[in-house]
Protein backbone atom coordinates (compact mmCIF):
# COMPACT_ATOMS: atom_id res chain seq x y z
CA UNK A 1 0.00 0.00 0.00
CA UNK A 2 2.88 2.32 0.83
CA UNK A 3 4.45 1.68 -2.58
CA UNK A 4 1.17 2.50 -4.33
CA UNK A 5 0.90 5.76 -2.40
CA UNK A 6 4.49 6.65 -3.27
CA UNK A 7 3.82 5.93 -6.96
CA UNK A 8 0.72 8.12 -6.98
CA UNK A 9 2.42 11.11 -5.34
CA UNK A 10 3.82 12.65 -8.54
CA UNK A 11 0.48 12.14 -10.30
CA UNK A 12 -1.31 13.93 -7.48
CA UNK A 13 1.33 16.68 -7.56
CA UNK A 14 0.77 17.15 -11.31
CA UNK A 15 -2.99 17.36 -10.84
CA UNK A 16 -2.58 19.87 -8.01
CA UNK A 17 -0.29 21.95 -10.22
CA UNK A 18 -2.83 21.80 -13.05
CA UNK A 19 -5.68 22.86 -10.78
CA UNK A 20 -3.64 25.72 -9.33
CA UNK A 21 -2.67 26.86 -12.81
CA UNK A 22 -6.23 26.67 -14.07
CA UNK A 23 -7.39 28.46 -10.93
CA UNK A 24 -5.19 31.43 -11.84
CA UNK A 25 -7.37 32.04 -14.88
CA UNK A 26 -10.12 33.23 -12.53
CA UNK A 27 -8.04 36.36 -11.93
CA UNK A 28 -8.11 36.94 -15.69
CA UNK A 29 -11.90 36.81 -15.69
CA UNK A 30 -12.32 33.25 -16.96
CA UNK A 31 -14.27 30.34 -15.53
CA UNK A 32 -11.60 27.82 -14.39
CA UNK A 33 -13.93 24.89 -15.02
CA UNK A 34 -14.50 26.06 -18.60
CA UNK A 35 -10.75 26.47 -19.06
CA UNK A 36 -10.22 22.88 -17.93
CA UNK A 37 -12.88 21.68 -20.37
CA UNK A 38 -11.15 23.56 -23.20
CA UNK A 39 -7.83 21.90 -22.31
CA UNK A 40 -9.34 18.41 -22.35
CA UNK A 41 -11.34 18.96 -25.53
CA UNK A 42 -8.35 20.56 -27.22
CA UNK A 43 -6.23 17.52 -26.41
CA UNK A 44 -8.60 14.65 -27.23
CA UNK A 45 -11.73 16.23 -28.71
CA UNK A 46 -11.19 14.93 -32.26
CA UNK A 47 -9.00 12.31 -33.89
CA UNK A 48 -6.72 15.10 -35.10
CA UNK A 49 -6.48 16.58 -31.60
CA UNK A 50 -5.63 13.17 -30.17
CA UNK A 51 -3.04 12.70 -32.91
CA UNK A 52 -1.36 15.99 -32.09
CA UNK A 53 -1.31 15.03 -28.41
CA UNK A 54 0.44 11.78 -29.32
CA UNK A 55 2.78 13.70 -31.61
CA UNK A 56 3.81 15.98 -28.74
CA UNK A 57 4.14 13.02 -26.36
CA UNK A 58 6.44 10.98 -28.62
CA UNK A 59 9.64 13.05 -28.19
CA UNK A 60 8.90 13.37 -24.47
CA UNK A 61 9.03 9.59 -24.12
CA UNK A 62 12.51 9.61 -25.64
CA UNK A 63 13.80 12.56 -23.59
CA UNK A 64 12.13 11.24 -20.44
CA UNK A 65 13.97 7.95 -20.91
CA UNK A 66 17.17 9.89 -21.60
CA UNK A 67 16.84 11.45 -18.14
CA UNK A 68 15.39 8.43 -16.31
CA UNK A 69 17.97 5.81 -17.30
CA UNK A 70 21.02 7.74 -16.05
CA UNK A 71 18.97 8.75 -13.00
CA UNK A 72 18.62 5.08 -12.09
CA UNK A 73 22.41 4.93 -12.12
CA UNK A 74 22.71 7.95 -9.83
CA UNK A 75 23.40 10.47 -12.62
CA UNK A 76 21.44 13.57 -13.62
CA UNK A 77 21.40 14.05 -17.37
CA UNK A 78 20.36 17.63 -18.14
CA UNK A 79 21.86 17.37 -21.61
CA UNK A 80 18.96 15.79 -23.48
CA UNK A 81 18.31 19.04 -25.36
CA UNK A 82 21.79 19.06 -26.85
CA UNK A 83 21.75 15.31 -27.42
CA UNK A 84 18.50 15.44 -29.39
CA UNK A 85 19.94 18.24 -31.54
CA UNK A 86 22.96 16.10 -32.34
CA UNK A 87 20.75 13.15 -33.25
CA UNK A 88 18.57 15.33 -35.46
CA UNK A 89 21.45 16.96 -37.31
CA UNK A 90 23.05 13.55 -37.86
CA UNK A 91 19.84 12.28 -39.49
CA UNK A 92 19.51 15.42 -41.58
CA UNK A 93 23.12 15.16 -42.77
CA UNK A 94 22.58 11.51 -43.66
CA UNK A 95 19.36 12.16 -45.55
CA UNK A 96 20.85 15.06 -47.50
CA UNK A 97 24.18 13.36 -48.26
CA UNK A 98 22.76 9.94 -49.22
CA UNK A 99 19.25 10.74 -50.47
CA UNK A 100 18.71 7.67 -52.64
CA UNK A 101 18.73 4.92 -50.00
CA UNK A 102 15.34 3.18 -50.24
CA UNK A 103 13.00 2.21 -47.43
CA UNK A 104 13.12 0.23 -45.18
CA UNK A 105 16.92 0.38 -45.14
CA UNK A 106 16.81 4.16 -44.84
CA UNK A 107 14.56 3.93 -41.77
CA UNK A 108 16.89 1.52 -39.98
CA UNK A 109 19.92 3.61 -40.90
CA UNK A 110 18.21 6.81 -39.72
CA UNK A 111 17.44 5.29 -36.32
CA UNK A 112 21.01 4.06 -35.90
CA UNK A 113 22.55 7.37 -36.96
CA UNK A 114 20.23 9.42 -34.73
CA UNK A 115 21.03 7.18 -31.78
CA UNK A 116 24.76 7.39 -32.50
CA UNK A 117 24.68 11.19 -32.74
CA UNK A 118 23.02 11.55 -29.36
CA UNK A 119 25.08 8.74 -27.81
CA UNK A 120 28.33 10.45 -28.78
CA UNK A 121 27.22 13.62 -27.00
CA UNK A 122 26.06 11.71 -23.94
CA UNK A 123 29.25 9.63 -23.83
CA UNK A 124 31.36 12.77 -23.63
CA UNK A 125 29.63 13.81 -20.41
CA UNK A 126 29.73 10.21 -19.15
CA UNK A 127 33.47 9.92 -19.75
CA UNK A 128 34.15 13.24 -18.04
CA UNK A 129 32.13 12.10 -15.01
CA UNK A 130 33.52 8.58 -14.79
CA UNK A 131 37.19 9.19 -15.53
CA UNK A 132 37.77 12.87 -14.74
CA UNK A 133 35.31 13.50 -11.92
CA UNK A 134 33.52 16.35 -13.72
CA UNK A 135 29.93 16.62 -12.52
CA UNK A 136 27.49 15.62 -15.25
CA UNK A 137 25.08 18.46 -14.43
CA UNK A 138 27.74 21.04 -15.34
CA UNK A 139 29.11 19.24 -18.38
CA UNK A 140 25.72 18.41 -19.89
CA UNK A 141 24.53 22.01 -19.51
CA UNK A 142 27.69 23.25 -21.22
CA UNK A 143 27.39 20.66 -23.98
CA UNK A 144 23.84 21.85 -24.66
CA UNK A 145 25.22 25.23 -25.75
CA UNK A 146 27.98 23.62 -27.78
CA UNK A 147 25.44 21.39 -29.54
CA UNK A 148 23.22 24.37 -30.37
CA UNK A 149 26.10 26.25 -31.96
CA UNK A 150 27.53 23.22 -33.73
CA UNK A 151 24.22 22.13 -35.25
CA UNK A 152 23.51 25.68 -36.42
CA UNK A 153 26.85 25.76 -38.20
CA UNK A 154 26.35 22.35 -39.81
CA UNK A 155 22.87 23.24 -41.06
CA UNK A 156 23.68 26.73 -42.35
CA UNK A 157 27.19 26.08 -43.67
CA UNK A 158 27.25 22.45 -44.81
CA UNK A 159 23.69 21.34 -45.68
CA UNK A 160 21.69 24.56 -46.11
CA UNK A 161 18.33 24.68 -47.83
CA UNK A 162 18.44 25.94 -51.40
CA UNK A 163 14.68 26.35 -51.78
CA UNK A 164 13.91 28.38 -48.66
CA UNK A 165 15.10 31.48 -46.84
CA UNK A 166 14.34 29.90 -43.48
CA UNK A 167 17.20 28.72 -41.24
CA UNK A 168 16.89 25.03 -42.08
CA UNK A 169 18.67 22.22 -43.85
CA UNK A 170 18.02 20.91 -47.32
CA UNK A 171 15.26 18.33 -47.71
CA UNK A 172 16.17 14.73 -46.92
CA UNK A 173 15.63 11.97 -49.47
CA UNK A 174 12.06 10.74 -49.94
CA UNK A 175 12.99 7.24 -48.79
CA UNK A 176 13.75 8.56 -45.29
CA UNK A 177 10.28 10.01 -44.71
CA UNK A 178 7.95 8.14 -42.35
CA UNK A 179 4.32 8.35 -43.38
CA UNK A 180 1.67 9.50 -40.92
CA UNK A 181 -1.05 7.10 -39.78
CA UNK A 182 -4.36 7.93 -41.47
CA UNK A 183 -6.20 7.17 -38.23
CA UNK A 184 -5.44 10.60 -36.78
CA UNK A 185 -6.92 12.93 -39.36
CA UNK A 186 -3.68 14.27 -40.80
CA UNK A 187 -1.74 14.69 -37.55
CA UNK A 188 1.95 13.72 -37.98
CA UNK A 189 1.76 10.54 -35.90
CA UNK A 190 4.23 8.06 -37.38
CA UNK A 191 6.04 4.86 -36.49
CA UNK A 192 8.15 7.00 -34.15
CA UNK A 193 5.36 6.61 -31.59
CA UNK A 194 5.56 2.82 -31.83
CA UNK A 195 9.35 3.01 -31.65
CA UNK A 196 9.13 5.07 -28.46
CA UNK A 197 6.77 2.56 -26.84
CA UNK A 198 8.94 -0.40 -27.83
CA UNK A 199 12.08 1.31 -26.55
CA UNK A 200 10.39 2.02 -23.20
CA UNK A 201 9.30 -1.62 -22.95
CA UNK A 202 12.77 -2.86 -23.91
CA UNK A 203 14.46 -0.71 -21.28
CA UNK A 204 12.05 -1.91 -18.60
CA UNK A 205 12.80 -5.54 -19.50
CA UNK A 206 16.54 -4.86 -19.58
CA UNK A 207 16.50 -3.23 -16.15
CA UNK A 208 14.45 -6.05 -14.70
CA UNK A 209 16.02 -9.14 -16.23
CA UNK A 210 19.58 -8.45 -17.44
CA UNK A 211 22.95 -8.32 -15.71
CA UNK A 212 23.64 -4.86 -17.10
CA UNK A 213 20.35 -3.67 -15.69
CA UNK A 214 21.31 -5.00 -12.26
CA UNK A 215 24.72 -3.34 -12.46
CA UNK A 216 23.11 -0.05 -13.42
CA UNK A 217 20.69 -0.11 -10.49
CA UNK A 218 23.40 -1.25 -8.07
CA UNK A 219 25.63 1.63 -9.17
CA UNK A 220 22.81 4.06 -8.57
CA UNK A 221 21.93 2.72 -5.14
CA UNK A 222 25.47 2.66 -3.76
CA UNK A 223 28.48 3.25 -5.97
CA UNK A 224 31.01 2.12 -3.37
CA UNK A 225 29.16 -1.10 -2.60
CA UNK A 226 28.75 -1.83 -6.31
CA UNK A 227 32.47 -1.31 -6.87
CA UNK A 228 33.27 -3.55 -3.90
CA UNK A 229 31.04 -6.23 -5.46
CA UNK A 230 33.15 -6.19 -8.61
CA UNK A 231 31.05 -3.91 -10.83
CA UNK A 232 33.01 -1.52 -13.03
CA UNK A 233 31.06 1.55 -11.93
CA UNK A 234 33.03 3.96 -14.10
CA UNK A 235 32.27 1.95 -17.23
CA UNK A 236 28.63 1.75 -16.14
CA UNK A 237 28.46 5.53 -15.80
CA UNK A 238 30.00 5.91 -19.25
CA UNK A 239 27.67 3.58 -21.12
CA UNK A 240 24.51 4.66 -19.32
CA UNK A 241 25.14 8.29 -20.27
CA UNK A 242 25.87 7.19 -23.83
CA UNK A 243 22.61 5.25 -24.03
CA UNK A 244 20.73 8.15 -22.44
CA UNK A 245 22.14 10.46 -25.08
CA UNK A 246 21.22 8.00 -27.81
CA UNK A 247 17.63 7.87 -26.58
CA UNK A 248 17.41 11.65 -26.75
CA UNK A 249 18.92 11.50 -30.22
CA UNK A 250 15.96 9.44 -31.40
CA UNK A 251 13.88 12.61 -31.18
CA UNK A 252 15.74 13.50 -34.37
CA UNK A 253 14.07 10.63 -36.20
CA UNK A 254 10.64 11.65 -34.94
CA UNK A 255 11.17 15.23 -36.11
CA UNK A 256 13.27 15.00 -39.26
CA UNK A 257 11.89 11.74 -40.70
CA UNK A 258 8.41 11.87 -39.19
CA UNK A 259 7.49 15.52 -39.51
CA UNK A 260 9.50 18.24 -41.23
CA UNK A 261 11.74 16.25 -43.58
CA UNK A 262 14.64 18.53 -42.68
CA UNK A 263 16.45 20.05 -39.69
CA UNK A 264 14.81 23.33 -38.72
CA UNK A 265 16.64 25.51 -36.25
CA UNK A 266 14.58 25.89 -33.09
CA UNK A 267 12.32 22.92 -33.82
CA UNK A 268 12.44 21.75 -30.21
CA UNK A 269 10.18 23.56 -27.71
CA UNK A 270 12.56 22.43 -24.93
CA UNK A 271 11.75 18.72 -25.33
CA UNK A 272 14.99 17.89 -23.54
CA UNK A 273 14.22 19.98 -20.48
CA UNK A 274 10.57 18.90 -20.31
CA UNK A 275 11.89 15.34 -20.20
CA UNK A 276 13.11 16.06 -16.66
CA UNK A 277 9.65 16.51 -15.07
CA UNK A 278 8.38 13.68 -17.29
CA UNK A 279 10.97 11.39 -15.71
CA UNK A 280 10.34 12.75 -12.21
CA UNK A 281 6.60 12.23 -12.50
CA UNK A 282 7.16 8.61 -13.55
CA UNK A 283 9.69 8.05 -10.76
CA UNK A 284 12.14 7.10 -13.54
CA UNK A 285 10.05 4.00 -14.39
CA UNK A 286 10.29 3.29 -18.14
CA UNK A 287 6.66 2.21 -18.53
CA UNK A 288 5.35 4.92 -16.25
CA UNK A 289 7.16 7.36 -18.50
CA UNK A 290 4.79 6.61 -21.36
CA UNK A 291 1.80 7.72 -19.29
CA UNK A 292 3.73 10.70 -17.95
CA UNK A 293 4.70 11.84 -21.45
CA UNK A 294 1.10 11.42 -22.57
CA UNK A 295 -0.08 13.70 -19.76
CA UNK A 296 2.42 16.36 -20.76
CA UNK A 297 1.35 15.92 -24.38
CA UNK A 298 -2.25 16.53 -23.32
CA UNK A 299 -1.13 19.62 -21.44
CA UNK A 300 0.86 21.00 -24.36
CA UNK A 301 -1.86 20.40 -26.96
CA UNK A 302 -4.74 21.40 -24.69
CA UNK A 303 -3.25 24.67 -23.49
CA UNK A 304 -2.42 25.67 -27.07
CA UNK A 305 -6.17 26.04 -27.66
CA UNK A 306 -6.76 28.46 -24.79
CA UNK A 307 -5.64 31.53 -26.72
CA UNK A 308 -8.29 30.81 -29.37
CA UNK A 309 -11.13 29.38 -27.30
CA UNK A 310 -11.15 31.83 -24.39
CA UNK A 311 -11.42 35.60 -24.15
CA UNK A 312 -8.73 36.40 -21.60
CA UNK A 313 -6.25 33.50 -21.48
CA UNK A 314 -3.21 34.47 -23.55
CA UNK A 315 -0.32 32.27 -24.65
CA UNK A 316 1.69 33.57 -21.72
CA UNK A 317 -0.96 32.54 -19.22
CA UNK A 318 -1.26 29.15 -20.92
CA UNK A 319 2.49 28.80 -20.46
CA UNK A 320 2.08 29.59 -16.76
CA UNK A 321 -0.43 26.73 -16.44
CA UNK A 322 2.14 24.34 -17.92
CA UNK A 323 4.84 25.77 -15.67
CA UNK A 324 2.69 25.21 -12.58
CA UNK A 325 2.45 21.50 -13.40
CA UNK A 326 6.20 21.26 -13.98
CA UNK A 327 6.90 23.14 -10.75
CA UNK A 328 4.56 20.92 -8.73
CA UNK A 329 6.15 17.72 -10.07
CA UNK A 330 9.67 19.06 -9.53
CA UNK A 331 8.80 20.18 -5.99
CA UNK A 332 7.42 16.74 -5.17
CA UNK A 333 10.59 15.13 -6.52
CA UNK A 334 12.78 17.47 -4.49
CA UNK A 335 10.73 16.81 -1.35
CA UNK A 336 10.99 13.05 -1.85
CA UNK A 337 14.77 13.36 -2.26
CA UNK A 338 15.11 15.47 0.90
CA UNK A 339 13.02 13.01 2.90
CA UNK A 340 15.12 10.10 1.66
CA UNK A 341 18.32 11.99 2.50
CA UNK A 342 16.98 12.72 5.99
CA UNK A 343 16.18 9.03 6.57
CA UNK A 344 19.65 8.01 5.39
CA UNK A 345 21.28 10.58 7.66
CA UNK A 346 19.18 9.43 10.62
CA UNK A 347 20.08 5.80 9.92
CA UNK A 348 23.80 6.62 9.83
CA UNK A 349 23.47 8.58 13.07
CA UNK A 350 21.70 5.64 14.72
CA UNK A 351 24.45 3.23 13.70
CA UNK A 352 27.11 5.64 14.96
CA UNK A 353 25.46 5.88 18.39
CA UNK A 354 24.95 2.14 18.48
Amino acid sequence: MRNVAQSLRPVVAALVGLLLGVGLTAFAGENPWQVLVVIIQGAVGTSYDLGMTLFYATPLIFTGLAVALPFRAGLFNIGAEGQLLMGAVAVAALGVSLPNIPAPYSAVLAVLVAFAGGALWGAMAGWLRAYRGSHEVITTIMLNFVAAGLTSWVVLALIPSTDSQNPESAKIGAGYMWHAFSLFGGAPVTAALLLAGLVALGIWLALKYTVRGFELKATGLNTDAARFAGIDTRLTQLWVMAIGGGLAGLVGVAEVCGNSGRFRLGFSPDYGFIGIPVALMARAHPLGLVASALMFGILQKGTSELDLETDHVTKDLAGIIQAMVVLAVAADGALAWLMRLRRQTAAKGGRAHG
